[in-house]
């Protein structure tokens, strides 16, 4: 791992000399937000059951009711982060927490799968614009040391909200609270919202755009046309996989993914004509040549991409395979989550001679841990007390294929790039959520539907063999040599 920091903690610097005081608070405040963002990306999964009884949802909507609001996510990630360069970060993340809290509301108070699905819609778009101010807040009002530990504990609050997700979601549904159902998972969000909307209006910096900096913003712009090709790229990749696998995979879907490859080039050669002409892309290639970045993407897509589809094929084995209640079966992800946090949160004091280990140390852990989880299921039975500790290694497997990767990446980030450079990173994580839920989810769905007689237990084994196959994979990344951030590459 890329380490440049000393021994001493270096000061936060801000526009604003006001949050110079108050670093910590800022800190939590994006943080809080942000986990409650990433509780509800994982949150409906153990709803949906009670969701499609109670709104008689359809196969194809419930899967737009459970991942719309990653849809519009994915696809508004990077315009968000351009949104927090033009308004200033504090006001970006604070408009997209009031959209946020506002359509949880209403997804809450829904009374049918339309509106749910639109108001999921809406909640995404909200998370778009709050979620990317996160890493540039933190990028441009802390350095050194301080930048490290914050990065640390955005990187653990990052993933645990995966499982935590799967948690509260089964306290929520099987608490059933005044005889709401499903609709306590949205309504959390309301107080919690309007809490942080409070605090962040007293706490969060103004970051006044004015002189210099106003000038440069304005000048770059919203990119319409890279944005439109990014749009209808992502789009395109995104809601194939979404429903591929309830539709059967029709002619249509094939077409919108090929589709979506001549977007995706498209947009990058539009972007690079328009750098060359002295513009302002969307996403600028400097960013992409900075020391780490595209390695440090490449692992983030595949340690999120398992984590998602374990989460999402154990959630489905769980309940529907073992017959588990939703608090039960939230409940089981807890190991996962915990070690995941405090692996997180501490993995920057160990040896040294540990850290150029730690990547694909932890994607082997991940290997392992999916292997055991297998071997555990493979006959049908819940695993015992051993499940918790497969669980609880898969959860430190990827915490150390992710938290050194985005720490090491984001490290030396110069902070007129830190928009960019988060945009791109949080859309990859984005993304590889959905390929795995997609890969790995439809992976179990078909075992599941051919194993006839080996039972469920076949499908779930299955597909940890393939999570396996996937982390064995990310290992190779982490044992690229690494070369020591001193600066970015020209142009």
């Amino acid at each position: 791992m890329t380490t440049t920091a000393g021994t001493t903690p270096l000061p936060v610097t801000s526009e604003d000399a006001t949050t110079d005081k108050r670093p910590g608070r800022v800190l939590a405040l994006v943080l809080a937000a942000q986990f409650m963002a990433l509780l509800d990306t994982f949150i409906v999964n153990v709803a949906a059951p009670t969701i499609r009884s109670e709104l008689g949802a359809s196969g194809a909507g419930l899967q737009l009711v459970v991942a719309g609001y990653t849809i519009t996510y994915a696809v508004l990630l990077i315009i968000g982060a351009r949104l927090g360069g033009l308004l200033g970060h504090g006001r970006a993340h604070l408009a997209g927490l009031a959209v946020f809290t506002a359509a949880s509301l209403a997804c809450g108070l829904a009374v049918g799968t339309g509106q749910l699905i639109a108001f999921r819609l809406i909640q995404g778009a909200g998370a778009a614009v709050m979620i990317p101010q996160v890493l540039s807040l933190i990028q441009r009002h802390f350095t050194g040391e301080a930048r490290f530990r914050a990065l640390g504990a955005y990187s653990a609050v990052l993933a645990t909200g995966a499982a935590a997700g799967q948690v509260v979601g089964g306290v929520l549904v099987s608490a059933d609270l005044f005889g709401a159902g499903w609709r306590p998972v949205f309504l959390v969000n309301v107080p919690i919202g309007l809490v942080l909307l409070v605090l962040g209006f007293r706490v969060l910096p103004g970051e006044p755009r004015t002189g210099a900096a106003r000038v440069q913003a304005r000048a770059r712009g919203l990119d319409l046309p890279g944005l439109v090709l990014l749009a209808a790229a992502v789009t395109l990749l995104t809601i194939p996989l979404v429903l591929g696998q309830e539709l059967d995979w029709p002619a249509w879907i094939r077409v919108c993914l090929i589709a979506s490859v001549g977007f995706f080039a498209g947009f990058a050669g539009y972007e690079s004509r328009l750098a060359a002409r002295g513009g302002a892309p969307l996403i600028a290639p400097r960013v992409l040549r900075i020391p780490g970045i595209a390695r440090a993407a490449l692992r983030i897509l595949v340690v999120m991409a398992v984590n998602a589809g374990f989460l999402f094929a154990m959630t489905l084995h769980i309940q529907g395979g073992l017959g588990y209640s939703a608090l039960r079966t939230g409940l089981m992800f807890a190991p996962t989550a915990l070690v995941f946090g405090a692996i997180g949160l501490t993995w920057r004091r160990w040896s040294t001679r540990l850290q150029r280990a730690l990547v694909p140390g932890g994607f082997v852990l991940v290997a392992i841990g999916s292997v055991a989880i297998g071997l555990l299921m493979r006959e049908g039975g819940d695993g015992g007390l051993w499940l918790y500790a497969a669980f609880a290694v898969m959860g430190g497997g990827m915490a150390l294929g992710f938290s050194p990767t985005l720490t090491g990446a984001l490290a030396n980030v110069r902070p007129e790039d830190a928009a960019d450079a988060s945009g791109v990173l949080v859309t990859v994580t984005q993304l590889g959520q959905l390929l795995g839920v997609a890969t790995f989810g439809t992976f179990y769905l078909n075992r599941l539907d051919t194993s006839g007689m080996h039972g469920v237990g076949h499908a779930v084994w299955a597909c940890t063999l393939a999570l396996s196959a996937a982390a064995l994979a990310g290992v190779s990344a982490g044992l690229v040599r690494r070369r020591r951030a001193t600066g970015y590459p020209p142009g």
